[in-house]
């Protein structure tokens, strides 16, 4: 999903916005041919995302500035590790320099708190998945730095899979029509390739689901002792997915039901930007 494509219009949209008609601090104080080199420093220890993105915010702002990053997206690294270094046109330099440590620093943080999950989970058959709770425009940014964390994309939006929630479920029942009926009728409708995915919030519900040919049962704000009830009773006939009520302190024991996936939405909209800094190069 993180295309070059993507990247210059996200990027480029956001230098537009950062600098509509030029850095005047840059272009007032800085002489023209002044040069500079400058290192991304970590503050604090983390999993890197964005290594792409943070090169085109300044080979967008000057194709002739050169951007070497030292580490790989899902690398791990500690405080004080340089993990890249930018050298050209000071004016440059700075001018982008917010911009490519706004993408940095969020990406790396998404990164580490889906690291953190994932760790969580180890020596469970769960994946730890993303969900599209995620900032406008910034999908593709933001589930790239879940997987460079060791987490899975879910579906990437409305158009890719079927999945009907609560709501869905809800104008169902009001209309008077049977769920497992609708199921089937959607599915005869369907590409054999599309994914169906039903939420259920209540066990006496996965029968039905099941019986209209659902691929993946949801079952949202289980208990860990309802979560493994629900695996008992799909037993293999679907793959079973855990959501709601999922975090740092709750993740290990949701993965021991035996759940195939567990979708996490605070990966995105909950993490932390990581303290990275642009520091320039004192020779």
């Amino acid at each position: 999903m993180l295309t070059p494509a993507a990247i210059s219009r996200v990027v480029g949209a956001a230098l537009d916005e950062d600098a509509p008609w030029g850095d005047i601090t840059s272009s007032v104080l800085l002489p023209p041919d002044a040069t500079a080199t400058a290192d991304l420093v970590a503050r604090e220890a983390g999993v890197f995302s964005g290594g792409q993105v943070f090169t085109a915010a300044f080979t967008l702002t000057d194709p002739a500035i050169q951007v070497d990053v030292h580490v790989g997206d899902g690398d791990d690294f500690s405080a004080g590790d340089v993990l890249a270094t930018v050298s050209g046109s000071a004016r440059g330099i700075l001018t982008a320099e917010r911009i490519a440590l706004n993408f940095t620093q969020r990406m790396s943080g998404i990164a580490t708190l889906t690291a953190a999950y994932v760790r969580a989970t180890e020596g469970t058959a769960a994946r730890i998945a993303d969900t599209r709770k995620t900032t406008p425009g910034l999908r593709a940014f933001e589930r790239h730095a879940v997987v460079s964390g060791g987490g899975h994309n879910h579906r990437h939006s409305l158009s890719d899979a079927v999945m009907a929630k609560d709501n869905h479920l809800a104008v169902l029942q009001r209309s008077g029509r049977d769920l497992g009926a609708a199921l089937r009728e959607a599915l005869a409708q369907l590409p054999h390739t599309t994914h169906v995915v039903v939420e259920v919030d209540r066990l006496d519900q996965i029968e039905a689901v099941i019986a209209g040919g659902a691929h993946t049962v949801l079952l949202d704000n289980f208990a860990p002792d309802e979560l493994r009830a629900g695996v008992a009773l799909i037993d293999g006939r679907a793959q079973v997915e855990a959501s709601g009520g999922v975090n740092l302190d709750t993740v290990a024991a949701i993965a021991a039901t035996g759940v195939d996936v567990i979708s996490v939405g605070a990966l995105t909209h909950s993490a932390r930007a990581l303290d990275l800094g642009l520091d320039v190069r004192i020779d």
